[in-house]
């Protein structure tokens, strides 16, 4: 099994304002001349941490982490005004011309992968490579499994702790209640709301219960933003058109791209992944037998790192392409 880097810190911190509400956190870590590479994170809402630069050869990436609008160190926090994906594409966007960056490789993961798609397919020019982790194409269907029949069935237990705060009369729709808890002014339906969101994702995203995945998805602040920001965006269709991203996958034609998704993921069943890999023949899928969801399972670690290191060596003869 291949482990992940060890832990670095970032050589560089920007605050970016990309509009008069909005500033992104970012950090730059690893070497300054590598391949650019930017870490995409899931949730939406979900933010960075320190863990996520490991996926990376410190010694050949130029290693770029950011945490989308209103989730982690960006300000206001678990903010919705000005927050669709439109939005985050062009934050990627701006981030990458603030940084004097020509091509990059973009690694997004759940969500990530969601965002990272819609970029490469508005800017391809922009992208060398993808590597995408857990695909969420945000469909009807992916919504539904998640949050109202499917997943349930595989966790009963768990999911009696999810619908817990929501009254039997409106269970028929709850991402509507939710919504409704997430963004109304009673505090405490509010936080009782979000802790029960985002515990749900958390005891679902790995194949072996881990108290550590959970413990970091329910800590207040970071549950706030996960549990909003996810509502605001699916109550609003992802605000993309349905099937979007595997009807403009012939736009990734030209871009080679990475795909590892656990067998047994429950967040985001491996249906879409397969989808995604056919539609764009660019692109390799790696099935992992032993993982659900979660970028910390043994086996997606492995596969993601390996992946990394031969996006690098595939684009070690492209310097002149390189921000």
């Amino acid at each position: 099994m291949q482990p992940l880097y060890p832990d670095i810190k970032p050589y560089t911190r920007h605050n970016l304002a990309v509009d008069d509400r909005h500033t992104l956190y970012i950090d730059e870590s690893g070497s300054p001349d590598g391949i650019p590479v930017i870490f995409v994170h899931g949730g939406p809402g979900g933010g960075c941490g320190r863990y996520d630069r490991r996926f990376f050869d410190p010694e050949k990436y130029r290693i770029i982490l950011f945490d989308q609008r209103g989730a982690g160190r960006s300000t206001p926090h678990a903010e919705l005004t000005d927050n669709t994906s439109q939005h985050l594409v062009a934050d990627i966007e701006a981030i990458r011309e603030h940084l004097n960056i020509d091509q990059w490789v973009l690694f997004g993961g759940s969500w990530g992968s969601t965002l990272s798609l819609l970029y490469a397919q508005t800017y391809p020019d922009k992208v060398l490579a993808l590597i995408l982790r857990g695909i969420f194409l945000c469909r009807d269907e992916d919504i539904q499994w998640f949050y109202q029949n499917g997943a349930s069935r595989i966790f009963p237990d768990y999911w009696k702790d999810f619908i817990a705060p929501i009254p039997e009369e409106e269970r028929g729709n709850l991402l509507s209640a939710y919504y409704q808890r997430l963004t109304g002014e009673n505090e405490l339906a509010k936080m009782a709301a979000a802790k029960a969101w985002s515990t749900w994702e958390g005891r679902c995203s790995t194949l072996r219960p881990s108290v550590q995945v959970v413990d970091s998805f329910s800590e207040p602040h970071r549950a706030l933003s996960i549990s909003r920001i996810e509502a605001h965006y699916f109550m609003n269709n992802s605000f993309l058109e349905q099937n979007q991203l595997l009807r403009d996958a012939s736009k990734l034609a030209d871009i080679p791209g990475i795909i590892v998704h656990g067998r047994y993921d429950m967040v985001c069943p491996l249906d879409g992944a397969l989808a995604l890999h056919d539609a764009w023949p660019n692109s390799t899928l790696q099935i992992i037998r032993d993982a659900g969801h979660s970028a910390q399972e043994p086996g997606i670690v492995d596969a993601l790192v390996h992946a990394t290191n031969d996006i690098a060596n595939m684009l070690s003869g492209e310097g002149d392409q390189r921000g």
